[in-house]
């Protein structure tokens, strides 16, 4: 009796929390479920109402009740009608170009409410009373109190909204037909901002009950979503109960966490890593037919790069030799241009998975950390060379990139990027603060080699390992595994049909990316003589991916590219606000670039190359001369397109006929 009642205190603790992170998630869910959308800037949104809160009941001096009424109110359905509109283009796009186009959406809100507003976190002015009441024993405040009770409300209204409204019937055919369902005469378009109002009217509640808990925290409002991924996850991001029971489990876990290991440094970030364990557990050990993605989906098109191979290469070269006069005209700058050189690896290395292979991966911050903190170990702890320490800091990365591939032979498009970036989180909250990694200080010595000390020597040690990571990456490229790669973005189970295996290939290139990002995370340490995980947050891949989906269509130009536009062009920018500003330019591109390609897929129709079109066929092409079984499948698809295309013109005939009479 006695260790049930030392438990209490957690266990309520644990269902107050949870409801909200329960209620978040059956919004997000909502969303995906009508639209076929993951809505990454989920948090974001519930961001935006408690900032709108603060800015009018703290900095204007509203009333609370109006200054309450505007946030949760007024400014979601400018939202929704935001939202419908971006996801309407996106209906059938790739996977790949949802991610992106929600995470740019995310990274332009949160970058803005940062540049508005700072980002240290803020006093939340809480409108609900704080004295307690005693609840089973345990003495409960009365605001969270009231805001289980709002969430449980609010899961319960949920699940008689769609068990017994027309509405919400409409809502979940609106995902599966959208064509047919307004045959029937019922608008999409209506349902659809519907479905996404009342997400953002979720979003905002979530947002405001959760400020006065967590402190008014651009980052951590906008995060608030990731708290929810575990239990839209329990739901298998279907089932609005069984999402609220996820966040309830999560919210009691993480409170019993709280209390199991208080006594262990080992463990001590296990409590907030707990939404990311469940996470990455339901991902892994759900049978995979349980976690079918809702909506369509187009294959990528065949895209057309924005330079030519030729140019490519000339503009590589070009940048090579520019490269080696910066130290001419640097200056004190040097070091900015050093860190650039490191980002061309992390951006190759990323181009790789990304752009390459089609595998949407969110933790690569996680691998450079990996391989930041190894060096430390490697050349201060253990006193090995510096060169040698740098390639073993990427040896040791590889591990850790092939456990972050595991997901990939189960899952793909969007479960692939929530488990990695699951598993980022996991790694950043659990092990970046162990002796492991960082330690307590989250800082370790990084040495540079004792003949290149120097800032400008160093530099050219740096674009040697640059060149050389970029030509592995580029052979890599050119290869027969590069081929395989890029025939596995366009069809896997085309690549399985032909004998070829899928899951060495995804672990492979998953292997060779996180070498590549191993070396790189040392010679960041070692740029910077100290290893550090601050750089090397979960947020940064997001902000990563954005800036290389803007450079991508530059071929081999994209990684440099993408390298100054992070690491050079804040230096220059002397104004605060242009450098603040910066992240969301880089958003509101990858967004742009995103509709851009889901347009073009659209217009394409299927996106898919024309079946009696042999040279369209981008998996023929990548896999180099067809073999004979390639020529089998060739031969048999245009003997069916033969056989059909008779009947679509009577067919087509026949409805021109109709329409006439």
């Amino acid at each position: 009796m006695r260790a049930v009642n030392e438990l209490l205190p957690f266990l309520v603790v644990g269902v107050t929390t949870g409801s909200v992170y329960g209620l978040a998630a059956m919004g997000l869910v909502l969303t995906y479920k009508t639209s076929g959308i993951f809505n990454f800037a989920h948090g974001a949104i519930a961001a935006i109402s408690a900032f709108v809160y603060y800015d009018l009941r703290t900095l204007r001096g509203l009333p609370w009740p109006v200054a309450l009424a505007v946030a949760v109110v007024v400014v979601p359905p400018v939202v929704a009608l935001l939202m419908e509109r971006v996801t309407r283009t996106l209906a059938a796009a790739t996977v790949a170009t949802k991610v992106v186009a929600t995470v740019g959406l995310q990274l332009v809100i949160t970058s803005a409410l940062i540049a508005g507003y700072g980002s240290s976190a803020l006093d939340f002015p809480g409108f609900l009373p704080t004295d307690t009441v005693t609840v089973i024993g345990v003495h409960v405040g009365i605001d969270q109190l009231t805001s289980a009770i709002v969430a449980a409300a609010g899961a319960l209204g949920f699940f008689a909204f769609f068990r017994l409204s027309s509405m919400g019937v409409r809502m979940r055919a609106v995902v599966d037909d959208p064509d047919l369902l307004e045959l029937s005469g019922t608008s999409a378009f209506a349902v659809r901002t519907r479905a996404w109002l009342i997400g953002c009217w979720v979003a905002a509640a979530s947002g405001i009950l959760l400020a006065p808990q967590l402190g008014l925290d651009v980052l951590l409002l906008t995060l608030l979503v990731v708290q929810a991924y575990g239990a839209a996850a329990v739901g298998l991001f279907s089932s609005l109960p069984l999402t609220y029971a996820g966040g309830l489990l999560i919210g009691i876990l993480s409170a019993l966490a709280t209390k199991w290991v208080a006594t262990s440094e080992t463990l001590s970030g296990l409590p907030p890593a707990m939404p990311f364990v469940v996470l990455f557990a339901v991902l892994l050990l759900v049978g995979r037919g349980r976690l079918a993605e809702i909506g369509g989906h187009r294959p990528a098109p065949p895209s057309k790069p924005l330079v030519s191979p030729a140019t490519g290469r000339i503009v590589a070269v070009a940048a090579v030799l520019l490269a080696g006069c910066v130290p001419l005209v640097a200056a004190s700058k040097l070091p900015v241009y050093s860190s650039a050189l490191v980002y061309v690896l992390i951006f190759a290395s990323l181009q790789l998975l990304v752009r390459t292979s089609g595998q949407v991966s969110l933790a690569h911050a996680a691998l450079v950390a990996v391989g930041a903190s190894t060096f430390s170990h490697l050349a201060v702890g253990a006193g090995l060379p510096w060169l040698l320490a740098v390639l073993l800091a990427g040896v040791v990365a590889v591990p850790v990139g092939m456990l972050v591939a595991i997901p990939a032979i189960r899952l793909s498009g969007l479960y692939l990027a929530l488990a990695t970036f699951g598993l980022g989180l996991l790694l950043e909250r659990a092990i970046y603060g162990t002796s492991w990694m960082f330690g307590k200080t989250n800082t370790l010595p990084a040495p540079r080699p004792g003949l290149f000390e120097g800032d400008e020597s160093f530099y050219f040690v740096l674009l040697a390992f640059a060149v050389a990571g970029s030509l592995l990456i580029a052979l890599v490229g050119r290869s027969r595994l590069g081929r395989l790669l890029r025939a596995m973005a366009d069809s896997p189970t085309t690549l399985s049909t032909l004998g070829l295996g899928v899951n060495v290939t995804r672990v492979t290139v998953f292997a060779i990316s996180a070498f590549v990002a191993g070396v790189a995370g040392a010679l960041y340490a070692s740029q910077g003589r100290s290893a550090t995980g601050a750089p090397f947050l979960s947020y940064t891949s997001l902000t990563w991916l954005t800036v290389l989906v803007l450079c991508a269509g530059l071929r081999a130009a994209g990684p440099p590219l993408a390298a100054v536009l992070v690491a050079v062009v804040p230096a220059y920018l002397t104004d605060d606000t242009f450098a603040q500003a910066l992240p969301v330019v880089f958003g509101f591109g990858a967004l742009l670039v995103a509709l851009h390609e889901a347009g073009a897929s659209k217009r394409r129709g299927t996106g898919a190359p024309a079946p009696d079109d042999p040279g369209a066929s981008r998996s023929d092409e990548r896999l180099g001369a067809p073999g004979p079984a390639t020529q089998r499948l060739t031969a048999a698809r245009k003997a069916r397109t033969a056989q059909t295309a008779p009947a679509r013109i009577r067919v087509g005939s026949g409805l021109s006929k109709e329409a006439a009479r």
